[in-house]
């Protein structure tokens, strides 16, 4: 059993496993050696043996507990046919929505289109560097997908004013990426993921409809995970009531961001945690890093807890504060 697993289903609380979100990325001078050359990010997600390297290049400097491939939460757009672009210093852009298009894949076509990220999970499986650790696959929650397929740019400076406008639309896509997940989350199981992790990175732009965006449609995906036998990790970043939303979705473990209370928040949770740390605590000083790490570990002391941020690494993290991050939590008692 791995230390995630004993955390996660026996709900021990004698060990502290350790990932980080974001681990195989730019904060890497080893990955940004290999991103030099490869300038477009999608071909490099779907370049099966350069994804193996990435994945694995936090492993082997850190020792972490889980991998987590690398891939993107777009694939799933991508595989069902919308034009998905990153571009330098703006982020992702994709293309016009084409119902009829999107609407006429097939589960063999989106599986053709997203083969290499299910060999790459096959050849990590079998790999000696994840002995007795955990491989994490992933997927975007559906209304973050939503988001990024109806606004086609990032949400950052809010979502587009005719954004509801067409329910029709919101509900055909919510029903397509509904199918879809389920196929994405089940390819990556059977190629050899030991975990799914469910990413709702803009859960906190949902003022209203919360059963009709944020509840139902993860409710729906936690429970295929669940009847497939693998646990579920779900972080709903930037919502105001995680309680809730673990009494109505049930993941097997929450992973929670960096503007709650975890002092507060524990008092509620029957579940399993991961994560909280600010990722910008990684940017300061090593006594003041130290500092906010023990803070979470003493809190959780006593609660089934896995270390992690409250959001994906910086990419302007310095390679020693990370070293440092797992020495503290290592040698925590």
């Amino acid at each position: 059993m791995t230390p995630i697993e004993k955390c996660l289903i026996n709900k021990s609380t004698n060990i502290n496993p350790i990932w980080l979100m974001r681990q195989a990325g730019r904060y890497l001078p080893e990955f940004r050696e290999i991103r030099k050359s490869n300038q477009d990010f999608i071909k490099l997600c779907l370049n099966q043996t350069l994804a193996e390297e990435i994945t694995l290049q936090p492993i082997k400097r850190f020792g972490f507990d889980a991998a987590i491939i690398f891939s993107d939460i777009l694939m799933v757009p991508y595989g069902i046919g919308q034009t998905v672009q990153f571009k330098k210093n703006f982020g992702p852009s994709l293309g016009n929505l084409e119902l009829d298009k999107l609407g006429n894949i097939t589960k063999n076509d989106f599986t053709e289109n997203l083969s290499s990220i299910y060999k790459l999970l096959s050849n990590l499986k079998n790999s000696k560097d994840l002995e007795n650790k955990d491989l994490i696959g992933f997927i975007g929650a559906p209304w973050t997908l939503l988001v990024y397929m109806i606004n086609r740019v990032s949400p950052k400076n809010g979502l587009s004013q005719d954004f509801f406008k067409d329910e029709v639309l919101i509900n055909e896509i919510l029903n397509l990426l509904d199918k879809f997940l389920k196929i994405h989350i089940q390819n990556q199981i059977n190629a050899g993921a030991t975990i799914i992790q469910i990413f709702d990175s803009w859960a906190g732009l949902i003022q209203k409809d919360f059963d009709k965006f944020l509840y139902n449609p993860t409710l729906s995906l936690v429970n295929y995970v669940k009847s497939l036998g693998v646990p579920v990790i779900c972080f709903p970043r930037g919502i105001s009531d995680y309680v809730k939303f673990t009494k109505i979705v049930k993941p097997s473990m929450i992973n929670i961001d960096y503007n709650v209370d975890p002092k507060n928040l524990i008092k509620y949770l029957d579940i399993p945690v991961q994560g909280g740390l600010d990722p910008k605590i990684l940017l300061s000083n090593k006594e003041n890093l130290k500092k906010q790490i023990i803070k979470y570990l003493e809190i959780f002391k006593d609660h089934p807890y896995v270390f992690n941020l409250g959001h994906g690494i910086l990419p302007e993290t310095q390679v020693e504060m990370v070293y440092e991050l797992v020495e503290i939590v290592r040698n925590y008692k």
